[in-house]
């Protein structure tokens, strides 16, 4: 059986990896500066994570959310207390895309409403709510298209609160840092009054943080930047480490029943012991602090390359903008330099989104060979 070709590969083949390297099957060393789409938060194969994962599939791998499963309960409180979004409710799943699609459904269940509002670039998966919330037509078969979506000029204000005032919204979702549509991040004045404007016409916030969250924009969340609270947050990639996980924090206004939401797989017992133990490491290694100390000195870097004419994100969530399309550039960094970057819907952003765990010297090393390729 072949396998369904949706994906344009590249022709490398890893085996392992440590950290910020990855080695392919020739044991070839690759710095990661791409973390699997913003997945390795904590580093390949980290010591702590390969030990507590390990111990917990030898006890229980898995069993259904019909029983009491506690290291539901630790993930929660520990979420709680590094992300300070104190009496927030958590419910369990598998992915980005899952995450979104629960929010979605559960803010159109809380107020009654079902159109959605979204921004333009934005990326929210691609599940049918989520994908008719994305940006991207290519992606949206004609059953999504049933949703009723409306998709507006990040930062128009205007145009939102007349779309709100129909009173027809129950969410608007929004990523305060654009990830797949290359970085693009607003003003204080409109995050802000997004939240205003939901508030005053009953519909939900929803802060989508799947790329940008657990850390790696320096804060918790990148809508913590922000006087807002949001009513849902979705979480994944880097939550797990690359084992799969997500899930949604969830407003205390918005009630809970039996049956609401519902999910086989979310919140089993791999995948808290692997989100607990990203959680703890992140606290124990201080890496939120690396996060802002690395970013700062990549940033200055950046400034002397001229033929960088913007650098965008925060954290080490950053894109490097040049005056023409990085797609040959990326291929050369890969196959010449051994390093492993990403694009984005921007097609001249480079997309720079590593382990946590980088240090200078890696990012020296970007550098260097970057200043190679573009003599």
């Amino acid at each position: 059986m072949s396998l369904f070709n949706v994906y344009p590969l590249f022709d490398i083949t890893p085996v392992k990896a440590e950290d910020v390297y990855v080695f392919d099957e020739n044991n070839t060393k690759y710095l990661d500066l791409y973390g699997g789409h913003a997945v390795i938060s904590i580093g390949h194969s980290h010591p702590k994570y390969v030990k507590n994962i390990s111990e917990q599939v030898a006890k229980l791998g898995f069993y259904s959310n019909s029983i009491q499963n506690p290291l539901q309960v630790k993930l929660a409180d520990k979420l709680e207390q590094l992300s300070g979004c104190n009496d927030y409710q958590l419910f369990l799943c598998n992915s980005g895309a899952e995450a979104n699609e629960n929010a979605l459904k559960l803010a159109s269940f809380h107020n009654k409403k079902k159109k959605i509002i979204a921004f333009k670039n934005g990326f929210h998966g691609r599940t049918s709510a989520a994908v008719a919330a994305t940006d991207n037509t290519k992606i949206i078969a004609p059953l999504n298209a049933q949703q009723e979506v409306e998709i507006l000029e990040l930062g128009d204000l205007k145009t939102l609160e007349n779309a709100l005032a129909k009173n027809n919204v129950c969410a608007v979702i929004i990523e305060c840092i654009q990830g797949v549509g290359g970085l693009d991040e607003s003003t204080a004045v409109f995050y802000e009054g997004v939240d205003a404007l939901c508030k005053k016409y009953n519909t939900c916030f929803v802060a989508d943080e799947v790329q940008s969250g657990f850390g790696r924009t320096g804060d918790f969340f990148a809508f913590q930047k922000y006087n807002v609270t949001p009513d849902i947050i979705s979480i994944a990639k880097g939550m797990g480490n690359g084992f799969p996980i997500g899930g949604i924090l969830i407003h205390p206004n918005i009630k809970a029943s039996f049956g609401l939401l519902g999910t086989t797989f979310g919140g089993n017992h791999l995948a808290c012991v692997a989100s607990s133990t990203v959680l703890e490491v992140i606290e124990e290694e201080k890496l939120m602090q690396n996060v802002k100390d690395v970013s700062a000195y990549f940033i200055e870097q950046a400034k002397a390359i001229p033929e960088i004419k913007n650098t965008k994100g925060r954290g080490l969530m950053l894109g490097l903008e040049f005056d023409f399309p990085i797609a040959e550039l990326r291929k050369k960094l890969i196959f010449n330099q051994k390093i492993f970057t990403g694009s984005a819907k921007n097609p001249n952003l480079l997309r720079i989104l590593p382990p946590l765990t980088i240090k200078k010297e890696h990012v020296d090393l970007f550098f260097e060979a970057l200043k190679r390729e573009l003599n």
